[in-house]
């Protein structure tokens, strides 16, 4: 929507999310073997390469997950959601590798989706919404 003194978005998708994570190589080893998600992106920059970006995400996702260092504070903080058509047989595929995760839920809540919470070696949270 636009009124005379704001002009419209050119914006139209979300492309990358970003996690501070302790360690780079720990958090890729979680987002792919753990959870399934393909590397996007893995590039070395600065003067002597001793910065890294790094891109994962789910396979056929738009949308990725960059993984960096903490810029000023501690890792961790952040939150995203994924979505999985079969929250039981997710549930069950992680609680074999997750420890911090949430029970399935045994009730529906009126209005919201089933879903429950993780969360990465550095206590970003993830949530696993069934759709």
């Amino acid at each position: 929507m636009s009124t005379p003194t704001q002009r419209p978005t050119t914006l139209n998708n979300i492309g990358v999310v970003m996690f501070t994570v302790a360690d780079q190589d720990t958090a890729l080893d979680f987002y792919t073997r753990v959870l399934g998600f393909e590397v996007r992106g893995d590039t070395r920059f600065g003067e002597n390469g001793e910065h890294r970006w790094l891109e994962v995400a789910p396979p056929g996702s738009t949308a990725r997950l960059a993984l960096n260092p903490p810029m000023f504070d501690e890792p961790g903080g952040s939150a995203i959601g994924v979505e999985t058509p079969d929250l039981a047989a997710e549930h069950a595929r992680l609680a074999e590798l997750v420890a911090d995760m949430e029970p399935l839920p045994t009730e529906d809540t009126p209005g919201a989706p089933r879903l429950f919470m993780l969360r990465d070696p550095d206590g970003n949270v993830i949530t696993v919404v069934e759709v």
